[in-house]
């Protein structure tokens, strides 16, 4: 522990957000823990007992944020490098890369991320030929933004033999499953370990200075490697910073299998184990054809398959998990998870608190098989944000019908079903009191939640979902992980069926948070804390 944590702390003058006292204005933190949280009052019994008084002259304090789904090299890659997600149209998206291969002459391969053809007047990706000329013939690989396809270069094909036959590979258009996966691992190859360290400060940096004090960490063979996963660890563990909790997707039929994934450092064989792809790629899979192609879409993984994967962590105490998006996938998942229960008994898995990364196409059925199983779902409200509504991608690709069943939230906390938000950074930002506004201002109205359930579940709700029920609220005894912010009036914000309702009434016990009205500012950090270790201070404040 270092002395930072050691020290005693008073902070006093504010607001602070706690169940323990829906009133306080004041916190003291020892030891990296919460000790005390109560009136100003009764602070000034602390303040001449401890090393430092902080005045937060009337900022509000919350429990830091935790975001539950990160792919953080990808993000800092995207943070110090070529980011597509502005580009407006495909022109602009080739004058960037084109600027930024002539910006980095000495990379070997060069790396972007963001596009999402979409949302340009083209409605069509870059083709090889495109960025054969942009990049002036070298090695360029690009995902789309959902990381489900990518656009790539000549010069990057021929870094990869035999990819031409791999499934996936498309002569004129982005490379899905097995052939996306190879020109992903040979672009990864690249990045120096130099490179790789720089990124990961960016976006742990980033995610610090949003309030952000712990990240899942959603790693894998087939989304990046080893080395990077276990430096990505070991940083964090050197470095003051956000927590970093690991996931390795890799499947697991045995005790040797479960004891490599806990040797790696991660704290489950879950994260993005794929049963399925994106709707943006059309590689979701679906138990109906897609509106606007004559297929359904990608399996990666039968029932048999979850199963066995599910069984085997259960029985060697680890988490597991999958990353399931179509309807059909999260039938196969539900169908899996309770075969594994029919085999290990349903108490073992409930316990086990295994979890589904975006759940994004659920039935009535699936909810409750859901609640009934213990599955935790890791959800990304800004994808409504971004592809939701009548005239988004989601109703391209599904029909409006179909598009206004999805991230149904209200059904998943009505049906018990924990919640844990998260970005998925690089494909939504780190942003993580957009992403409580996206959930509470939901663009259809039946899924919105509270804002009050939404910043639970992008707080407590990251915690419980690796088996800690006593974090990520601001109680004594709990870490001292928090943030301070600068923000305007604390209101109690809750969807009905037409509109959002306020309540400002302190009769109702209930803590305030931010108005997070659309188009009303979002708080500003002022500082970030983990373990009692400030990780985030705001320049000039």
């Amino acid at each position: 522990m270092t002395e930072s944590e050691h020290r005693t702390v008073l902070l006093r003058g504010g607001d602070v957000h706690s169940p323990a006292d829906p009133f306080a204005t004041a916190m003291v933190v020892e030891r990296g823990h919460v000790a005390w949280v109560g009136s100003e009052g009764a602070a000034d019994a602390f303040a001449s007992g401890v090393d430092e008084v902080i005045d937060l002259e009337g900022a509000l304090v919350t429990p830091a944020f935790t975001d539950a789904h990160v792919h953080t090299t990808a993000t800092g890659l995207a943070l110090t490098g070529l980011d597509l997600s502005g580009a407006r149209t495909l022109p602009e998206a080739l004058e960037r890369v084109r600027a930024h291969a002539a910006a980095r002459p000495a990379d070997r391969v060069l790396l972007g991320q963001g596009w999402d053809a979409a949302r340009w007047p083209e409605q069509r990706p870059p083709s090889r030929t495109e960025l054969d000329e942009a990049t002036g013939g070298r090695p360029l690989y690009l995902p789309r933004v959902d990381v489900h396809s990518a656009a790539v270069t000549t010069a990057l094909l021929d870094l990869v033999p035999g990819v031409t036959a791999l499934p996936g590979y498309h002569p004129d258009q982005p490379l899905t499953g097995a052939a996306h996966h190879a020109v992903r691992a040979a672009a990864h190859a690249a990045v120096t370990p130099a490179q790789r360290a720089t990124a990961q400060r960016a976006a742990l940096r980033r995610a610090a200075s949003l309030g952000i004090g712990t990240v899942h960490e959603c790693a894998g063979p087939e989304i990046s490697d080893e080395d990077d996963f276990t430096a990505l660890l070991a940083l964090a563990a050197a470095e003051p910073g956000p927590r970093v909790v690991g996931y390795w997707a890799e499947a697991v039929a045995g005790e040797k299998d479960a004891r490599r994934v806990r040797e790696l450092g991660a704290v489950g064989a879950a994260g993005d184990l794929f049963v399925d792809g994106s709707l943006g790629s059309h590689t979701a899979c679906l138990h109906e054809p897609y509106a606007d192609a004559g297929h359904t879409g990608t399996a990666h993984l039968d029932a048999a398959a979850v199963a066995a994967h599910v069984t085997a962590c259960t029985e060697a105490g680890l988490q597991a998990g999958f990353h399931a998006i179509g309807d059909a996938a999260v039938s196969t998942v539900v169908e899996g998870v309770r075969a594994a229960a029919e085999t290990v008994g349903l108490a073992r898995v409930r316990a086990a608190r295994h979890r589904i990364e975006h759940a994004e196409m659920l039935t009535p059925e699936t909810i409750a098989a859901f609640a009934e199983l213990g599955l935790t779902a890791s959800v990304q409200p800004a994808f409504d944000a971004a592809w939701g509504g009548e005239d988004g991608m989601y109703a391209r690709r599904l029909g409006a019908e179909r598009a206004r069943t999805l991230n149904p939230y209200a059904a998943l906390l009505r049906a018990g079903v924990p919640l844990a938000f998260g970005s998925d950074s690089p494909v939504t930002p780190l942003d993580p009191w957009g992403t409580v506004r996206a959930a509470a201002f939901h663009r259809t109205p039946e899924h919105r939640v509270s804002v009050r359930a939404a910043f639970t579940a992008h707080t407590r709700g990251g915690w419980r979902a690796t088996g800690r029920d006593d974090a990520g609220v601001l109680v004594p005894g709990a870490p001292a992980d928090y943030a301070v912010w600068r923000t305007g009036e604390l209101v109690v914000q809750a969807p009905d069926d037409r509109v959002a309702r306020w309540s400002t009434d302190p009769r109702s016990g209930t803590p305030g948070l931010p108005d997070l009205t659309p188009g009303a500012d979002l708080p500003v950090c002022l500082r970030t804390v983990v373990a009692g270790r400030t990780v985030f201070v705001r320049p000039n404040e």
